[in-house]
Formats: structure tokens, C-alpha cells, sequence
């Protein structure tokens, strides 16, 4: 699935992204979850995936935007995007 054909479909806000259209290659649900267990699942999958893969995440913990900001500062991976969509965040992160 391609972000744009994701994004067609959904309504979001707050979102940022770079200057192309993103495909992601594995998809976590982490709703639901609380902090590190969001963290620790993407960790996990983005060490099964391969250099320049991306990993889309679906988190409903609030302070899941500080954190995988603080993660991909810390791991080297690219956090490519982030959004809302009601209190459902969205990230892409670039495994690096």
C-alpha cells in the first residue's frame, strides 16, 4: 500500500513528511499499548527488517510522539512522519 493511497483514505492532521511518496513494507498495531511496549514492538520490527524499509505504527499512547522522536534520535532511524487522527497517532519510520 502506498502513504498516498493510506492518506486518500483517512483523515489526518498535524502531519509531516518528507518531499516523496512513502511506501511501507510492515505494519504495527500498537493500539492500545503503553509506554515502552509501543517502543519495544517497533524496535523488534524494525530488527527484522531490512536498511531503508519503512515501518508504519499505530499507537493511541499520547506521549507516543516524544517517545519515538527520543527513539529515532537515539537508534539512527529516520522517523519520516507523524500524524493524528482523532486519538490515534501514526508513525513511518525508516529502518536505518
Amino acid at each position: 500500500m502506498t502513504l498516498a493511497h493510506y492518506l486518500a483514505e483517512q483523515s489526518m492532521s498535524d502531519t509531516t513528511f518528507d518531499n516523496e511518496i512513502m511506501e511501507f513494507q510492515k505494519e504495527l498495531d500498537a493500539r492500545g499499548l503503553n509506554c515502552p511496549l509501543p517502543i519495544l514492538k517497533a524496535k523488534k520490527a524494525l530488527a527484522d527488517m531490512a536498511t531503508g524499509e519503512v515501518l508504519r505504527i499505530v499507537a493511541t499512547d499520547s506521549g507516543s510522539v516524544r517517545d519515538f522522536q527520543a527513539f529515532a534520535k537515539q537508534t539512527g532511524n529516520a522517523l519520516i512522519s507523524h500524524s493524528q487522527n482523532g486519538r490515534e497517532f501514526v508513525f513511518l519510520m525508516r529502518r536505518k
